[in-house]
Order: C-alpha cells, then structure tokens, then sequence
C-alpha cells in the first residue's frame, strides 16, 4: 500500500505560480513512477506530468509542456509540480498518482496505469 498526500494547492492570479507537493508513505517510494493528474468541474480527470521512479524521464501534457514541471526527491519521498505562468483554464483539483510499472508516455497518460491516487488539492487561478 502507499498512502498520497497532495498539499500546495490555493488561489492565484492568472500569470502566478504555485509548487504543489505530493508525500508519499508505505511502501518504497523508488518502486513507482509519479504522475499528477487534474479535474475540472464537469470534465473528465486528465493527464498533466509523470516523473519516472528515478526523475531521470519526464513527460507532460502538451497543454502544460513549457510551464510545468515535474520533480522528486526520493529522500524525501515526495513528488512535486511548479506552476508557472498559471492561466485560468489550469483551475481544477489536482491529484498526484502511483504506478508500479514504468509506462510509455501513450499509457503513462492513462488514470488506470496508477494503482493509488491522493486525495486531490484545489487550484484556482483567477482572471
């Protein structure tokens, strides 16, 4: 079992930053991939960024790529995504995930490759 725990969600003003972190307890963290994903309301949760079990892979979706970005600290055992340059159509709940098995990025995409989810933060950027 690993337990998510996302935290850094908030408001912000569009063109704003925000770094959220995902820490992760139970079993070792270095056994997963990472990804985070978000949920509008009304939409569909969808993919955002997955961070390979070592950091050294990365990959995000094309509506984040350039603004985003996606690290881990394996001592730490936790996840992270800065945000910057922030528009309002980012506004959604936004959730980090665990796979036990790397993915190609068509799969790595996918919310059934991850076998845990957090609970999910609030972001909202304002315009």
């Amino acid at each position: 079992q690993v337990q998510l725990v996302e935290s850094g969600g908030g408001l912000v003003q569009a063109g704003g930053s925000l770094r959220l972190s995902c820490a992760a307890s139970g079993r070792t963290f270095t056994y997963y991939d990472m990804g985070w994903f978000r949920q509008a309301p009304g939409k569909e949760r969808e993919f955002v960024a997955v961070i390979n079990w070592s950091g050294g892979s990365t990959y995000y979706a094309d509506s984040v790529n350039g603004r985003f970005t996606i690290s881990r600290d394996n001592a730490k055992n936790t996840v992270y995504l800065q945000m910057n340059s922030l528009k309002p159509e980012d506004t959604a709940v936004y959730y980090c995930a665990a796979s036990p098995r790397s993915h190609a990025p068509a799969l790595a995409m996918s919310t059934s490759s991850y076998q845990y989810w957090g609970q999910g933060t609030q972001v909202t950027v304002s315009s």
